[in-house]
């Protein structure tokens, strides 16, 4: 992933999201961000893809860097840090919902998080209105 300041190799909006998020890891924090709420780095640890620990800081780093995270204290603990995703961070949900989709009716081995996929493909919009209004309520709440 390159650095936000970083030139892009093109000006093709594909080349320039894939810079971002083109590693193999990358999604699968996004995704753990917005869909099962990890906010700890030991909850994405504990991700069954097995992220290492080294890759994980790095990714939470450059994520931070590109503004689709931020971190902050755990209030309830000031020596935790909490991470939290961004509205830029969840502009991503859509995209990955189609992934997730694709996965699922492709891939035999997946999982199929048929609960997410019907609420998706139910109504799109109020899928990602109900994204945003929670984790809204979930940074107010984590800001006390």
């Amino acid at each position: 992933m390159k650095k936000s300041n970083q030139i892009s190799r093109s000006s093709c909006p594909v080349s320039c999201a894939l810079d971002i998020l083109g590693d193999k890891w990358t999604l699968l924090v996004v995704r753990d961000l917005i869909f099962f709420r990890k906010r700890y780095f030991g909850d994405f640890q504990n991700s069954p893809e097995k992220i290492a620990t080294n890759i994980l800081s790095d990714r939470l780093k450059k994520l931070e860097e590109c503004h689709l995270l931020f971190r902050r204290p755990d209030p309830a603990n000031a020596r935790k840090i909490i991470y939290m995703p961004t509205e830029k961070c969840v502009d991503l949900a859509p995209p990955i919902m189609e992934l997730v989709r694709w996965g699922a009716k492709y891939v035999p081995e997946s999982d199929k998080h048929e609960n997410l996929i019907q609420g998706f493909e139910r109504d799109p919009v109020q899928f990602m209105v109900e994204i945003r209004l929670s984790l809204r309520k979930e940074n107010e709440a984590n800001k006390e």
